[in-house]
Order: C-alpha cells, then sequence, then structure tokens
C-alpha cells in the first residue's frame, strides 16, 4: 500500500477584502493548522472601581464642549482632571 502523504491547505491571496470576508466566511482557521502559530497574550487589569458623579447638564455640556476642543470625549476629560488634581506633588 502507498503512503499518502497529507497534503495541508494554503490560505489563498486576496486582492480585495471583500473577497477575503467571503472566503471566511465559509471557510474555519482550523482547516489550516499549519498557517498559525500560537501567541502569548497579556492581559491589563481592569479598573478597579467606576464611580457615578452627578454633575448639572450646564457642567456636562461645559465638559463635553472642552472636550471636543480638545478632541476627546468628555468622560476622558473628566477622568484626566482628576487625575491631574489628585497625582502626588513633588516634594
Amino acid at each position: 500500500m502507498a503512503n499518502k502523504k497529507k497534503t495541508t491547505a494554503r490560505i489563498p491571496t486576496f486582492k480585495t477584502y471583500e473577497e477575503e470576508a467571503l472566503f471566511w466566511d465559509t471557510h474555519s482557521s482550523e482547516d489550516f493548522p499549519e498557517e498559525f502559530k500560537p501567541v502569548k497574550v497579556k492581559f491589563r487589569r481592569p479598573l478597579r472601581i467606576r464611580l457615578a458623579v452627578p454633575l448639572e447638564q450646564t457642567m456636562v455640556r461645559q465638559l463635553e464642549k472642552i472636550g471636543r476642543e480638545q478632541g476627546i470625549e468628555p468622560i476622558a476629560l473628566a477622568r484626566q482632571w482628576i487625575v491631574e488634581h489628585l497625582a502626588p506633588t513633588p516634594s
């Protein structure tokens, strides 16, 4: 009996993202075991506490306005200000 060599499938080269999306809609990465290699992933710890701070609507609007001017979300701006004001001061 002849010894049959198992050939592994190769992922084709795609011309467009749409072509690639159609391919992966009908195929599994498990069909291509030799094409992938394991990687180590390190996850950051999530923030420990979420703090809800009640604010007047006028303050929220001010945060939104300043955030737009700086190109950041109001929540990021509020966090930035809190961190800046609570950061240890140099002695």
